[in-house]
């Protein structure tokens, strides 16, 4: 596992190679896409922190920004504008004017893994990178984990066995340092068609995330 020097991956970051061999091959076949390790999206002033899994081959890979131009990102900045955690109007796209508010996001792993599906030992590699973030953070004060492998990579990064902290959606647990984690199912188009995940259940996460901020504003 690499020691984070920096908040981010460099765009040619080489430490797992199958993920460069995949961002490279993508790079080949479409050259204006981002094809790097997607960056964190919001400001070291945010008390909140939304990590998902990896970033989408047609979504964050193709325009460098989490959750930006897939089906994943209709729902979660929807749900953040709605609750006041962001502003502006989603296009999908890096340059719709969309600015986050106390809010940051970030993936588990930040390349691109074929089929979505991100080796335990990728995630492992890329876990500096999240306690970066995590650190990078002065004021954080909640963090919601999307889908289990976000939140167990967030335990990891705070020092916990995975095991520690049971996943389950809806679920809130309180870290050692007193951050509130909370639980949600990954807003992926295959959870919400097969009705895993409803917009009304991923809404009342965020719903708890604003009371739980508000309570201690």
């Amino acid at each position: 596992m690499p020691e984070a020097q920096s908040l981010d991956p460099p765009h040619d970051c080489p430490v797992c190679p199958r993920l460069a061999g995949f961002r490279a091959d993508w790079g080949q076949r479409e050259p204006d896409w981002f094809n790097g390790p997607v960056p964190v999206f919001g400001g070291s002033d945010a008390r909140l922190l939304v990590v998902g899994l990896a970033p989408g081959l047609r979504g964050a890979n193709r325009t460098g920004r989490p959750f930006t131009g897939d089906f994943a990102g209709d729902l979660l900045y929807e749900t953040l504008i709605a609750f006041g955690f962001a502003r502006g109007r989603y296009q999908a796209r890096p340059d719709d004017g969309l600015t986050l508010v106390g809010t940051a996001i970030v993936n588990a792993v930040r390349c691109v893994p074929p089929e979505n599906k991100p080796t335990p030992q990728e995630i492992g590699n890329c876990r500096p990178y999240l306690k970066a973030a995590i650190a990078h953070l002065p004021k954080l004060d909640a963090v919601v984990a999307l889908g289990k492998i976000a939140h167990d990579s967030v335990t990891r990064a705070f020092g916990l066995p995975a095991a520690r902290l049971a996943f389950g959606h809806g679920a809130r647990h309180v870290l050692p340092t007193g951050i509130t984690l909370f639980d949600s199912y990954h807003c992926s188009r295959y959870n919400t068609n097969t009705g895993v995940l409803t917009p009304e259940m991923f809404r009342a996460v965020f719903s708890s995330v604003a009371d739980h901020l508000g309570s201690r504003s």
